[in-house]
């Protein structure tokens, strides 16, 4: 003698179709959660390389033509700091600049993170499947 399902309870195709199209619709929102998260360490550490960037503009470009004048500031037509000194300052501030941007760079570059949370979502999802599977 068979078991007839009641009248307005779901069979177990019905079941097993909707959990399958629940799955496939959290495996959807972990992913898209990933991105999310991607593009914000993305984000920061492309704020790094352009502070990095910035920081060997200043190292290099504004060396050639600033720095000298700069020197021939502190020099002051002989009355102020010999011409050798005015230079080796100049030289100290730039490398000053350079370490400052430098260090700001490399916290932006700290601040790149994996997808953690869709990850810890992932194992959760992973966990209840095999516990309830098995």
């Amino acid at each position: 003698m068979a078991i007839q399902p009641m009248q307005g309870e779901p069979t177990i195709g019905r079941l097993v179709s909707d959990a399958s199209r629940d799955i496939s619709s959290l495996v959807q929102k972990e992913i898209q959660l990933a991105k999310s998260e991607l593009k914000v360490s993305v984000k920061n550490g492309g704020t790094g390389v352009g502070l990095f960037a910035g920081a060997v503009f200043f190292l290099l470009m504004g060396l050639v033509m600033f720095s000298i004048g700069l020197a021939y500031l502190f020099h002051w037509n002989g009355d102020g700091l010999d011409l050798q000194w005015a230079f080796l300052l100049v030289f100290v501030i730039y490398l000053l600049v350079a370490a400052l941007l430098g260090y700001l760079g490399y916290r932006k570059v700290q601040k790149v993170r994996g997808p953690e949370k869709a990850i810890a979502e992932a194992q959760k999802t992973k966990a209840a499947l095999t516990t309830r599977g098995g």
